[in-house]
C-alpha cells in the first residue's frame, strides 16, 4: 500500500494544499488594500465528507452528576460571529485589514496544525515498520 492510498494522509495533504493555496489569497487581498474597487477573495474550504469511511454521528455531553452543568454545542463563549457584509470605503475597496489578518493568523494555525498531525501520522507508520 502507498501512502497517498492512506486516506488521512490523502486529506492532510490536501487540506495543506488548500491553506498554501488561501495563504496566497489572503495575502493578495492585503497588498490590495488601498486599491481602488478591489473586493476581498477567499477559496472555498475543501469537503471531506465524501472521504470518510461511514457515517460521522454526532457526540453529545453526558450529565453524570445532577451538580455538574449540561453542556451545550450552541451556547460557547468563544463561537465564531460572520459579518453579514462588507465595508466599502468611498474608493470601492472592500478590503478589511483587520479581517485579513485574522484569517492569516488562523490560517497559519491550521497549517501548522496539520503539518504537525502529518508528521505524526508519518512518525507511527515508521515506528509500526520498526524504523526509528
Amino acid at each position: 500500500m502507498a501512502l497517498s492510498d492512506i486516506p488521512i494522509l490523502s486529506m492532510l495533504r490536501t487540506r495543506m494544499e488548500w491553506q498554501q493555496a488561501r495563504q496566497k489569497v489572503l495575502a493578495e487581498n492585503v497588498a490590495n488594500a488601498d486599491t481602488a474597487g478591489y473586493r476581498p477573495r477567499d477559496l472555498v474550504e475543501p469537503n471531506f465528507e465524501d472521504n470518510l469511511p461511514s457515517p460521522v454521528q454526532q457526540v453529545s455531553l453526558a450529565q453524570t452528576e445532577p451538580g455538574h452543568i449540561a453542556g451545550s454545542f450552541d451556547s460557547s463563549p468563544f463561537a465564531s460571529h460572520k459579518q453579514s457584509g462588507y465595508e466599502i470605503r468611498p474608493t470601492g475597496n472592500a478590503v478589511s485589514l483587520e479581517d485579513e489578518m485574522m484569517k492569516v493568523a488562523a490560517n497559519q494555525l491550521d497549517y501548522q496544525t496539520a503539518t504537525t498531525l502529518y508528521t505524526h501520522s508519518l512518525n507511527l507508520i515508521k515506528t509500526a515498520l520498526g524504523k526509528p
